[in-house]
Formats: C-alpha cells, sequence, structure tokens
C-alpha cells in the first residue's frame, strides 16, 4: 500500500470514531445530566477529549501524507508523532481534571451530604460506551497495526481507555443506584478509578511518541534485524556507525559498511545498491536509507 492509499485508510478509521465519539459525548453528558451522575459526566469528558484530538488527528493526518519536498527531505511523517503527543497530555488533562472532581465529590460525601443517587439513563448510557469504544478499539488498533500507524494505535487505546472507564462508570453508577444512600459514594469514587485508566493510558502513548521526536532508536529487534540484512549480502564485510530512527510509518537506517579495499567503484557502488534494495524489501519502499562504504578496518585483510 503507497503512502496516500495509507493515509486515506488511516483518515476513514479515524472518521468513523470521530463520529462514534459525538454521539457518545453528548449522549453521555447528556445522561449525566439528566441522570445526575458525576461519573458520568467525567466519563463524557473523556469522550469530549477523544473527539478533539479525532477532529486534530484527522486534519493532521493530511499534512504527514504530503510527500517529501525541498524543505522537508525527509517528508512530513513526524506529524503523526506530533499529533500522538497530543493525544496523550489531552489524556494527561482529561484524567487530572476528572480525579480532581471525584475527589471534591467523596470528600463532600464524607462531610454529609449525600446527593442524589444516579438515574437509569446514566447507567443505560455506561452499558453503551462500553460496548461500542471496545468494539471501535478493536478496529482502530487492527488497522492501526495493517497501516503501520503510530497515531491510529495511540487512538486505538485512547478508545480502550474510554471504554475501561465506563466500566469503571457502569459498576460506580449500578452500585449508587442499587446499593442505597451509604452507597452513592460509589459514583465519585468510579470518576477517581476512570482517571487512573486515563492517566495510565497517555503513559505509553506520550513515552512512544515523544521517544521518535527526540530521535530515539528503533526497538532492539528491529535494530537486529537490519544487521541480519546488511551482513546477509555479499560484499559486505561489516559495519559500523549504525543509526536507526523512526519517520511516521516508515524509519531511517544511517550506517557504514565495509567491503573489500581492491573493488572498483562501480562495484562497490553496485553492492551498495543491493543492500539498499534488501533494506527496502524488509522494511519498505519508504525506508530512508544512508549508505557510506568504507574498506575495511586496519588490520583486517579484506
Amino acid at each position: 500500500m503507497d503512502r496516500m492509499d495509507r493515509g486515506k485508510e488511516a483518515k476513514r478509521t479515524i472518521f468513523l470514531g470521530l463520529w462514534v465519539n459525538v454521539f457518545l459525548t453528548l449522549f453521555k453528558y447528556a445522561a449525566g445530566f439528566f441522570g445526575r451522575s458525576s461519573a458520568m459526566i467525567a466519563d463524557a469528558t473523556h469522550s469530549l477529549s477523544d473527539l478533539f484530538t479525532d477532529v486534530v488527528v484527522f486534519f493532521g493526518l493530511f499534512a504527514s501524507q504530503k510527500p517529501a519536498d525541498s524543505c522537508h527531505p525527509y517528508g512530513h511523517g513526524k506529524i503523526e508523532a506530533l499529533l500522538a503527543t497530543l493525544c496523550g497530555i489531552t489524556l494527561l488533562g482529561a484524567g487530572a481534571g476528572i480525579f480532581w472532581s471525584g475527589a471534591v465529590r467523596i470528600a463532600d460525601f464524607l462531610q454529609g451530604e449525600a446527593g442524589r443517587s444516579p438515574g437509569m439513563i446514566a447507567l443505560w448510557a455506561a452499558l453503551i460506551s462500553v460496548s461500542s469504544k471496545e468494539i471501535l478499539y478493536r478496529y482502530t488498533f487492527t488497522r492501526g497495526k495493517a497501516l503501520d500507524s503510530s497515531v491510529l494505535i495511540a487512538k486505538a487505546w485512547d478508545h480502550r481507555s474510554d471504554a475501561l472507564s465506563s466500566v469503571g462508570t457502569l459498576f460506580g453508577i449500578g452500585g449508587a443506584i442499587f446499593g442505597g444512600d451509604k452507597w452513592r459514594i460509589l459514583d465519585p469514587v468510579a470518576a477517581v478509578v476512570v482517571s487512573v485508566f486515563v492517566l495510565r493510558a497517555a503513559y505509553p502513548i506520550l513515552r512512544d511518541s515523544l521517544d521518535e521526536l527526540i530521535e530515539g532508536s528503533l526497538p532492539p529487534p528491529v535494530e537486529e534485524r537490519v544487521k541480519e540484512v546488511l551482513l546477509a549480502r555479499d560484499g559486505v564485510k561489516s559495519f559500523h556507525k549504525l543509526k536507526t530512527r523512526r519517520i511516521g510509518s516508515s524509519i531511517a537506517v544511517d550506517v557504514h559498511i565495509h567491503m573489500r579495499g581492491d573493488m572498483t567503484l562501480s562495484e562497490a557502488h553496485e553492492i551498495s545498491r543491493q543492500v539498499e534494495e534488501d533494506l527496502w524489501r524488509a522494511f519498505g519502499e519508504d525506508t530512508h536509507i544512508s549508505l557510506h562504504m568504507e574498506p575495511p578496518p586496519k588490520g583486517k585483510k579484506g
């Protein structure tokens, strides 16, 4: 699949999630308001953060799929990492806000303010949220893996965190409804539990996206595969100064390869071309490759 087709598929996936989040956000806010549930309002705020990042990611994908130009010779793939970082930061903010709101309600309850029991509409909203967001997580994660898109995978975990938070909301609202006055504290407790899931989901998204933005190396298994490809080509004696990084859905490989010192320039060039083709076959045609040809180190025979 080329860059343009991959971009179209990614945008379709994001667009589907966007409309699901539009519905869930409006429905959950209404259910939280009319059902008198702080947990559901917190859950709706989480969905609102999902909706916000969906909009940003959807339009941002147009920029990330732009081809390389004179000012951006490596393309615009890192916009995906930037968008994934935005998703993570938004999740952090949403998690902190939900935690604070729930903690305040718990403090009020402990001081004698029991509040009113949530309505059944809030419970139904939680059930619908759990099922729809889990389905959306599975679909988006599968598409993210198939398209090798960091931003889609980040959005998938965003959906999963919303599904998990709705599970906590479901139990909290159910306990508050069916458990009587003394169990109404479960509603704000559920909001605090939701915040923990949200904050936990933000960590791996921020870790991976920030690692890409600061030019972190590829994972060891991927680098080992690069080394295997390099040494499998006849004519490459060894290599050094291997540097790798991720650029959106593609990778970049910068390496110095050792060849026989008595080779002609044409022979050395042909081997380096074959090495490039080997790497493209292994990691995709969008792989950025920079090869520097050298004779073997002194003391080693070519």
